[in-house]
């Protein structure tokens, strides 16, 4: 889209094609509020759940009322059985080619299907002008399409605010947009180097017309960033890959903002608009989230003007655990947040779900939370290697971290009458803090029943959250609420690693109530290797038996769909089933979920109840 647009007959296309970039827009916001109307329809259907609850004559609040919400119910479960089913790929070296889940595709069908129509409606006539009026189409579909991926890119995403939703489950989104824009921008192209190797040709274009030049830039740019956003690419050394992606991002934008027209820069502000929104969001939040004025010293130990002190403690070559000290700002279960090591990756920022829960009182730390960082490669490599140099010399394990976040969004679990919660190792970072956080929380819950299961290869990844597991079922049992866990450590001789169960004495005077984060994250004497999690509270003397009863361990892969349809068919009420693990786990859980809808018939007359599936998986 050069600024030859401004000759002959092309001034007669342009308020078409303007109007089919204002259309554009138009669809995008629809589809912005199409998702904002469900949201809040789920939204005051929760609220009537949770009031019909406080009457005790009603068995189960989240059934259907009226025909409304039965009609809302059906076309929910419809949904759901549609877009849940993901195909995975088995093969080693091939699984990033495993296609999305059927409602993304869905998805990217409807949006590909608007483009396709921008292309080439009112386009495609066979007269002198032809090739002219498809490369002028597209380019105003490839730079109308520039802010809206520049907007899915940002953290502070207000697509997502207002569709509630978080912005790293619109990454997928982001590149799907991104590569669509690259086909569009090559036909573009394309068929301007066609007409001119027919006409003046196009080295004598190339010469004449810097413009062009800078296209061809653009388009260069693009296609690389497209090729090493691809899971392969992206994944061999994935801090390359996000600085090479910013640095090419704004080279991106300078590049078409010197190629296109001044009628169509406005498409290249509004993406800058985002970006420059979005980095001082993230600078106004690392500000006031690591630079304290005033420090109450008398009520925090840890507390430090720059940053916040923290500990490291490795669990063997596995993983390592961070207790990030005087935080003083609230998160939900299932959040994350964005960690830098200055020490470690002094230029690195990387996202780990926070593993603990909200508060910890009785603790002379005013707030205190966990990471459990899982030993892959890398910077997470290169921190458990920096921890245990620190363990093996006896030197201090602490060290100075920035966060920033909380980022993330997580349904209502308490509107659930059953939970199922599935993760593979460190991905009980994520369910444990959703177990914990339903079993402490002070307001209305539905929940009946909670099923946990973890799997893992070693015994270490699993002996970490142990502790925590055994005090669930005996917060759930005085609760009312009925809790099983299962435990499948699939390494051989690993299951009998496992730390055994014994529990301090509850007579221990307030100084020990009142320790430290530096003790409580030391190694414990009873469970040789294993750092302790976060207590917060005092602990009870118990029966081991009790709990344990309710504890099943397995040395075999479990059985995920079994288990998910034990749990949906004992309950009467709608269940929540959230998975955090790998792409084969979470494929699977997909899957399984979608067919048991389907095979119950779920609000479709049969009185089977909803099935609402959430999924966290391990990507780059």
């Amino acid at each position: 889209m050069a600024d030859m647009g401004d000759m002959g007959d092309m001034d007669t296309i342009q308020p078409t094609n303007m109007a089919y970039a204002r259309g554009y827009w138009y669809f995008i916001a629809a589809a912005v509020a199409l998702f904002l109307v469900i949201r809040t329809v789920n939204f005051v259907l929760n609220w009537s759940s949770l009031r019909r609850s406080k009457a005790h004559s009603v068995r189960f609040p989240t059934k259907p009322t009226n025909l409304f919400s039965q009609l809302w119910a059906t076309s929910t479960a419809v949904c759901r059985e549609m877009g849940y089913p993901q195909l995975y790929v088995p093969i080693r070296r091939l699984s990033w080619m495993t296609p999305p889940p059927m409602g993304r595709i869905f998805v990217l069908l409807i949006y590909w299907a608007v483009i396709v129509y921008m292309m080439v409606k009112d386009a495609v006539k066979r007269d002198m002008m032809f090739l002219e009026r498809i490369g002028y189409r597209n380019a105003w579909v490839t730079v109308t399409q520039v802010p809206l991926i520049y907007l899915l890119a940002s953290r502070t995403n207000v697509i997502a605010l207002i569709a509630g939703t978080s912005y790293e489950r619109l990454n997928w989104l982001h590149r799907w947009v991104s590569r669509t824009m690259f086909v569009t921008a090559t036909v573009h192209g394309w068929y301007f180097w066609y007409s001119w190797t027919g006409t003046i040709g196009v080295s004598e274009t190339l010469n004449s017309m810097v413009i062009v030049r800078y296209g061809l830039g653009a388009w260069g740019v693009l296609l690389w960033m497209t090729v090493t956003s691809f899971k392969p690419f992206r994944s061999i050394a994935y801090e390359v890959f996000v600085i090479q992606h910013i640095l090419s991002a704004v080279l991106f934008l300078w590049l078409v903002y010197v190629h296109i027209p001044k009628y169509a820069k406005y498409n290249v502000w509004f993406a800058i608009a985002a970006l420059c929104f979005d980095r001082a969001c993230r600078l106004g939040l690392l500000i006031w989230q690591n630079f304290k004025l005033r420090l109450n010293r008398t009520r925090c130990d840890g507390g430090q003007w720059i940053g916040h002190q923290t500990q490291l403690s490795p669990i063997g070559e596995s993983m390592t655990v961070l207790t990030i000290k005087d935080v003083h700002f609230k998160w939900r279960a299932g959040q994350h947040l964005y960690l830098l090591l200055p020490r470690v990756a002094p230029f690195e920022a990387h996202p780990y779900t926070i593993a603990s829960t909200h508060q910890t009182p009785e603790t002379c730390i005013c707030n205190s939370i966990q990471l459990v960082v899982r030993s892959h490669g890398g910077f997470s490599k290169r921190l458990n290697a920096f921890a245990r140099k620190l363990e093996e010399s006896g030197k201090n394990q602490t060290l100075t971290a920035f966060v920033v976040g909380p980022y993330g969004h997580s349904p209502q679990w308490n509107t659930f009458e059953t939970l199922v919660l599935i993760s593979a190792s460190t991905g009980a970072s994520y369910t444990l803090p959703i177990l914990e956080s339903v079993l402490c929380s002070k307001t209305t819950s539905l929940i009946k029943r909670i099923d946990f299961l973890l799997a893992a290869k070693q015994g270490e990844e699993v002996g970490f959250y142990h502790e925590r597991l055994h005090e669930a079922i005996e917060k759930a049992k005085s609760m009312g609420v009925e809790l099983a866990v299962h435990i499948a450590v699939t390494g051989s001789g690993q299951l009998e690693t496992l730390p055994s169960r014994t529990f301090p004495s509850s007579s221990g005077d307030s100084g020990n109530e009142k320790k430290t984060i530096d003790e409580e994250v030391q190694v414990a004497a009873n469970v040789d290797g294993v750092v302790q999690p976060l207590m917060g509270r005092r602990h009870e003397r118990r029966s081991s038996t009790s709990s344990d009863a309710h504890v099943h361990r397995s040395a075999s892969r479990p059985d995920v769909v079994g288990f998910i349809r034990s749990a949906v068919e004992a309950t009467g009420g709608e269940t929540g089933v959230a998975v955090c693990g790998g792409q084969s786990l979470v494929a699977k859980v997909r899957t399984s979920v979608a067919k048991l809808s389907d095979e119950r018939a779920v609000h479709k007359g049969t009185g089977a109840q909803g099935i609402y599936l959430h999924v966290e998986e391990y990507c780059f």
